[in-house]
């Protein structure tokens, strides 16, 4: 299989492209992003970066704190579905077009993506180590104010992944059973 690389900022055009089932690796700018910072975006805060064609990775990253920087020990997704009750609203308000996390989102989520143009990323758990690898540098941090697993990270990633494309812009997810299996739909 081959793996697609993608380089934030994405368009919708290639996004929607993807399909369910596809390896993708990300070099570029991700931002963390967790329950509190969706709260407060969804709130009306002011974002305090563009996230528009952005890729957002749940996470909240275990950090060493260093005399003049941080060093990323640690930075495994967190469960995605945590954030479903405001998931749309986030990606509507953000413009962002794919979203990385471990577990899945619920199909209520999931049915909006086509609409929206974004996709969902499944990064495995238990992996918070090879993704920490994976981080060329931190390029910033909003709202530390929320805690250091709640702020918003802006990492610079190089080859982070394979992720799995969970969730396309066709209406694939591959979360969703029916007596244990889903066909997806065919490819291109």
């Amino acid at each position: 299989m081959k793996l697609i690389r993608l380089t934030p900022p994405l368009n919708e055009k290639d996004v929607r492209k993807l399909c369910a089932g596809d390896l993708v690796s990300i070099t570029g700018t991700i931002v963390t992003a967790r329950d509190k910072a969706y709260a407060k975006i969804v709130s009306g805060a002011k974002l305090p970066i563009k996230l528009e064609g952005g890729i957002v990775y749940h996470c909240g990253p275990l950090l060493k704190r260093r005399p003049s920087k941080f060093k990323i020990v640690s930075a495994g997704p967190t469960t995605s579905a945590r954030m479903d009750g405001v998931q749309v609203k986030f990606l509507e308000t953000t413009g962002v077009r794919a979203v990385v996390g471990k577990g899945g989102i619920g199909e209520d989520v999931a049915k909006h993506f086509p609409r929206l143009g974004c996709v969902y990323l499944a990064f495995p758990g238990g992996a918070g180590a090879l993704a920490a690898r994976r981080i060329e540098k931190i390029e910033g941090a909003y709202w530390r104010e929320l805690g250091d697993a709640e702020a918003m990270w802006i990492f610079r990633v190089k080859d982070f992944g394979p992720l799995v494309v969970a969730v396309d812009t066709k209406g694939n997810s591959l979360y969703r059973h029916k007596n244990g299996t889903q066909k997806i739909k065919e490819k291109r």
